[in-house]
């Protein structure tokens, strides 16, 4: 068995020799710490965290799905916020995307994130086909 990277053409892919968005080894799938980034230096939605968790999470749709997968095959997700108070908009927008039992979470509160108007990053982690059944 072998590792295989996993794109979408619904996300930018990084810079050669930065990191993968997806890699899935069996039926095991790894996301990278998702952003509201839009690829060039811009955020995307509104600027609200909301909105930006909301693209985060979106984000992490496309990839789990282009690895043949589904939002609930994913066992957990580690979220980063850069104000620990707006936590409830950022689990609004969780609960657009997930149904049943959710997976094991963390969320911690960061200084900063990549750029100043990112305001929420979510790796996730997941079990293709974990759900079925």
């Amino acid at each position: 068995m072998k590792m295989q990277r996993v794109s979408s053409p619904k996300l930018n892919e990084p810079a050669p020799g930065t990191w993968s968005n997806c890699r899935v080894y069996g039926n095991q799938v790894f996301i990278a710490g998702m952003t509201a980034g839009d690829g060039k230096g811009g955020v995307l939605g509104d600027g609200s965290v909301y909105s930006l968790a909301r693209e985060t999470f979106t984000k992490i749709k496309h990839l789990i799905e282009a690895a043949g997968g589904t939002m609930n095959d994913v066992i957990r997700v580690d979220i980063y916020v850069t104000d620990i108070k707006q936590r409830e908009d950022v689990w609004k927008a969780r609960r657009e995307f997930f149904s049943g039992d959710f997976p094991t979470s963390t969320l911690v509160e960061v200084r900063a994130l990549a750029i100043p108007q990112l305001m929420v990053e979510v790796n996730a982690i997941g079990f293709l086909g974990g759900s079925a059944g």
